[in-house]
């Protein structure tokens, strides 16, 4: 395992959400950190089939265009009625005749496809969000780091905060979903917490722990 012996890296991304809750989990290591958005990068192609594929791509990319280590998230939706969609496509399924993402729109095409198939019992419901993180140097080398957290599909959905689908995730154990969570409790995990909510914090608790600490 690498450590990372630099304060100094990209954020791989360029979705506002996902740069936003990074920018507060690494916070308290005081990192100079600067998004690939901010950066003008262009955004890769993720033609990867798994998060770990499509995390490596997003994460090199900006490695090799900054000549700086950089840490980028692929995440998504894996519902078990949908035999594990939406999956890897998670953001495609918000994508929209003009290149932009509604998931609005998304989340009603979850529930359409959930409710073709007769699926209404919360039990039947299951899904779980999955975040894997990916820190890439310059020269090639790269760590995987993978969270995930259980839950339920539910409908209509609640709340405004977060991004994405979280309005219709309730994580398991809790009667609010992440849409209706502040982000403290959905991702404010911190050092020397014993356990992380959401999927992304769980990820980045891993990263930490291995490539971090002494």
């Amino acid at each position: 395992m690498r450590k990372l012996d630099t304060r100094t890296i990209v954020v791989a991304s360029h979705n506002k959400g996902k740069i936003a809750e990074i920018a507060e989990l690494i916070g308290p290591f005081g990192f100079l950190a600067k998004s690939a958005a901010e950066l003008n990068f262009e955004e890769p192609d993720e033609t990867g089939t798994t998060f770990e594929e499509n995390a490596a791509i997003k994460a090199l990319a900006s490695a090799k265009a900054s000549g700086l280590p950089a840490l980028s998230d692929d995440s998504g939706l894996v519902i078990d009625a949908l035999d594990g969609a939406p999956g890897v496509y998670t953001a495609n399924w918000a994508e929209t005749a003009d290149g932009t993402r509604d998931f609005a729109m998304a989340m009603e095409k979850v529930e359409k496809a959930l409710a073709d198939k007769g699926v209404t019992d919360p039990k039947d419901r299951a899904a779980r969000f999955v975040s894997v993180l990916c820190l890439a140097w310059p020269d090639g080398h790269t760590e995987m780091f993978r969270g995930e957290i259980e839950g339920t599909v539910v409908w209509p959905p609640r709340g405004t905060a977060g991004f994405g689908y979280d309005p219709v995730f309730q994580p398991k154990g809790f009667d609010t979903t992440f849409g209706e969570m502040p982000s403290e409790q959905k991702h404010g995990w911190k050092p020397g917490d014993a356990t992380a909510l959401s999927h992304r914090a769980r990820a980045f608790k891993l990263f930490v722990e291995s490539c971090l600490e002494a």
